[in-house]
């Protein structure tokens, strides 16, 4: 007789992310929202993950939630290993600076600022005395080396997502939390951007969370995770295996 049982997941020892227990409840006209109910992961050095889920399932809200733009209601949130709800509001704009890169599906770029200029600004921030050197290196990682001084406005929607991805990655970040970032691209613009964000990533080391609704794409990533109603439901990790009794 073979009965079947869970196999017991891998952890990382040292996981880039770590979420026990988040919740997020927001107050609303209608009363209390509950966004996510209780959510548990770890995802670990280098790991490509993509998040998967119906639309209101929660997938932004978790992103907002590791990039330190929104706290939880509750549970604990650490990311290379940083407990993110016990920073204080300047602590965490240096921490996001410098560890957490943002791609979204709108490009957010500086409309009065070149590509250049663009890519700079994190690095000024942060004090980095070659940050247009290393913005410019960065441009040309992406092949954008020959649009340095155009404006957003002169580039194409592939073209201002690719500035996009060397301002992200321009500070080395442990994380990159991309939200449908190929969502205003054609399909072969939308290959050539992912594929992009994760030759940078396998460069740099860092770790990725990928939002999307593309199945294809999201099997792209080293596992996938789904949410649906404000839980994960499957963290890409769970295997079911035979045991002989």
């Amino acid at each position: 007789m073979r009965e079947f049982v869970m196999a017991k997941p891998m952890v990382p020892a040292d996981p880039v992310v770590l979420l026990k227990d988040v919740h997020l409840k927001l107050e609303s006209e209608a009363g209390p929202v509950n966004i996510l109910k209780g959510i548990s992961l770890d995802v670990g050095a280098g790991e490509k993950v993509g998040v998967v889920g119906p639309s209101g399932s929660g997938k932004s809200s978790m992103m907002m939630i590791l990039g330190g733009l929104q706290p939880p209601s509750a549970g604990s949130v650490r990311v290379k290993g940083r407990e993110l709800t016990s920073l204080g509001e300047d602590e965490m704009a240096r921490f996001r600076r410098d560890e957490v890169g943002i791609v979204f599906q709108a490009f957010h770029l500086i409309p009065t600022m070149t590509a250049l200029e663009n890519v700079a600004i994190p690095l000024e921030f942060a004090g980095a005395p070659d940050a247009f050197d290393r913005a410019r290196a960065g441009l040309e990682a992406v092949g954008l080396g020959h649009r340095l001084g155009h404006y957003p406005g002169q580039l194409s929607g592939g073209e201002q997502q690719r500035v996009a991805l060397a301002r992200a990655f321009a500070p080395e970040p442990a994380l990159l939390l991309a939200d449908e970032p190929t969502g205003n691209l054609d399909g072969d613009t939308g290959r050539k951007v992912i594929d992009l964000m994760f030759g940078m990533a396998d460069r740099l080391g860092t770790t990725i969370l990928l939002i999307t609704h593309d199945p294809g794409l999201a099997r792209q990533c080293d596992r996938v995770v789904r949410l649906v109603d404000g839980l994960i439901v499957d963290d890409g990790r769970s295997a079911v295996r035979a045991v002989a009794d």
